[in-house]
């Protein structure tokens, strides 16, 4: 495996490689602006050149060796297939595409997998469900099932591996092995809580306060009775969430600490205080994955603390995965243990337990050391004559951020920027910065991608009106010496 971290793969010629460049990398490299503007419109030309992609929406070519298999041996004429970890996550795909109008079946499959099977027809909604609701089969279980892995870890390495995970994040977060439940993706977690909340407190719509990570928005909205969106861009939606508080009880209020890409965070003491004036007991749903629960303790306002394992807890790049843990003082507690034990699947196939146990070991120090170049590299930004503003959580947080901020925390790997005149300036910049670019976030070597056009290309006026820059360029922080990687930003500055 390449280098990134001194070796980063920024090259013309490295579109569509993998990143990091193996089988199991989970990002893919898009080094030219063209690219990516022509990937978002399907240009053949780009989009041919992909060896890999982001799971949920790009099928690693093992995962789509395993569709063809599953298409071979399960499917009549016309139809196609998915393939899941288990047949449970082969169920819920059949009941969403029964919702939008279609038909098909759940068969348990080789090696305990489940296979969906359905009209052809059917493949663009069936797709939908694998993105948005991230029950996904990872590339190493897809090897595995085809008879191409080259692991020799057996059941009970995996056991082993995801017990060690679950005690690994409660020794962190203050909570009990027993609360934390393993995912196949970070957004995997977030459809079992939001499952859990509909279903414990069905016919309520959930609340997503400031703009956050696309897809957690698109899955309120998609599933269960809808979803409130108030981008928090002014003081008065305080109110605002009081007053829907007061009028309309609801499943869960959803938010991030900090939020992607602009790196707010809500003022959870003042969410807290507003939760007790309206006597709602709504709980409370907080995602950390870009400040990590290295830095800060979210159960200081949340009920639920949601994470992305797949970004800085693995840091490798090279496994997808997702966390719930719930907080013990929480007055749902026991309804939300009982529901996720009994109905969440809440384990990792044993090849990925195993890569992310491995990993995570080093997760405190490796975070500590991206969230000091993140900071480095963004105040040597704002003070750049030709870039016009700067978006970090030390800054941007304010007191939402301050008060789940553990002492001597840091502010996560992550940070946003907008250069001045960036419609005209952006693409000439970002072809000429030396580092890997993609999408994801969270790997041991810096990532950047111009984020509004990658995730909201054909809504671009809609996050313009959130406050999203179309132009906006989000940079991950890798583990870089920080004076080389600003000297890299600072060289494709001046040219």
């Amino acid at each position: 495996m390449s280098d990134l971290i001194h070796h980063p793969l920024w090259q013309a010629d490295t579109l569509g490689s993998p990143l990091p460049d193996h089988e199991f990398g989970v990002s893919v490299s898009l080094p030219l602006w063209k690219h990516v503007i022509g990937y978002e419109e399907g240009d053949q030309d780009i989009v041919s050149k992909f060896r890999s992609g982001y799971p949920r929406f790009c099928c690693p070519p093992a995962v789509s060796e395993l569709f063809a298999a599953a298409e071979k041996d399960l499917a009549g004429a016309g139809e196609r297939c998915l393939v899941f970890p288990h047949l449970l996550h082969a169920g819920r795909c059949i009941e969403f595409m029964n919702r939008n109008g279609f038909t098909g079946r759940a068969i348990a499959w080789k090696n305990g997998l489940g296979a969906v099977v359905f009209p052809a027809a059917a493949h663009e909604t069936a797709r939908r469900f694998w993105r948005f609701c991230g029950e996904i089969v990872s590339t190493r279980q897809a090897c595995d099932a085809l008879g191409k892995s080259r692991s020799e870890c057996s059941e009970s390495d995996g056991i082993a591996a995801n017990r060690t995970i679950r005690e690994r994040l409660a020794g962190i977060s203050g909570q009990q092995p027993e609360d934390v439940f393993l995912f196949p993706s970070g957004m995997a977690a977030n459809f079992a809580v939001h499952r859990m909340l509909t279903t414990l407190f069905p016919n309520r719509k959930t609340a997503q306060l400031d703009f956050p990570y696309v897809d957690v928005l698109k899955l309120q909205q998609m599933f269960g009775n809808g979803a409130h969106f108030l981008p928090m861009i002014d003081d008065s939606e305080y109110d605002d969430l009081r007053a829907l508080l007061k009028y309309e009880p609801l499943a869960g209020i959803f938010c991030e600490a900090p939020s992607n890409p602009m790196l707010r965070c809500v003022d959870l003491e003042r969410l807290l205080n507003i939760r007790e004036e309206t006597q709602t007991n709504t709980p409370v749903i907080v995602d950390d994955t870009i400040s990590t629960v290295a830095h800060v303790d979210a159960m200081r306002a949340a009920d639920v603390v949601t994470s992305s394992l797949t970004k800085s807890f693995s840091g490798a790049g090279d496994v997808l995965a997702g966390s719930v843990i719930l907080n013990r003082a929480s007055p749902h507690h026991g309804a939300f243990s009982t529901f996720l034990t009994a109905h969440a699947g809440h384990t990792l196939w044993r090849g990925d337990a195993v890569a992310l146990e491995h990993n995570s070991r080093d997760f405190v120090q490796r975070a500590g050391t991206m969230s000091r170049n993140a900071l480095a590299l963004a105040e040597f930004l704002r003070a750049h004559p030709r870039v016009e503003k700067v978006w970090h959580a030390k800054e941007q947080g304010g007191r939402g951020y301050e008060f789940i901020r553990r002492e001597g925390g840091g502010y996560g790997c992550l940070f946003s920027f907008l250069l001045k005149d960036a419609r005209a300036t952006s693409p000439h910049f970002y072809d000429a910065l030396h580092v890997c670019k993609g999408p994801s976030l969270g790997t041991n070597f810096t990532l950047v991608c111009p984020y509004t056009l990658l995730a909201h290309y054909g809504e671009l006026e809609w996050a313009e009106s959130c406050g999203v820059p179309s132009h906006l360029i989000r940079v991950s922080a890798g583990l870089e010496d920080s004076a080389d990687l600003i000297a890299r930003f600072d060289e494709a500055l001046s040219k």
